[in-house]
C-alpha cells in the first residue's frame, strides 16, 4: 500500500501598507512594521526618537534608508 503525501499550498501574503513609508509583511521581521524596502523596525526608530536622537543622526545611523519623510510618519501614526 502506497502512502501519499499532500501537501497544502501556502497562501501568500502580501505586503500592507500602513503609509507611503511603513508596511507589514508576515515574511519580513514577523509582520512587525518596517520601513519599506528595509528590514528596520518602525519600534527602533520611534525609540531613538524618544530617547531624544537627532533625525539627522537617526538618517546617519541606518545610512539613509530612513528618511526625515518616513520618520515623521512613524511619529505620526504613532500619535
Amino acid at each position: 500500500m502506497a502512502i501519499k503525501t499532500v501537501y497544502k499550498k501556502k497562501k501568500k501574503v502580501s505586503p500592507k501598507l500602513i503609509g507611503r513609508y511603513i508596511v507589514t509583511d508576515p515574511e519580513i521581521c514577523h509582520g512587525k512594521p518596517t520601513f519599506r524596502g528595509t528590514r528596520i523596525l518602525v519600534a527602533h526608530v520611534l525609540e531613538m526618537v524618544a530617547e531624544g536622537v537627532a533625525w539627522e543622526t537617526i538618517i546617519q545611523e541606518w545610512r539613509g534608508n530612513v528618511t526625515k519623510e518616513a520618520i515623521a510618519e512613524a511619529v505620526q501614526l504613532a500619535n
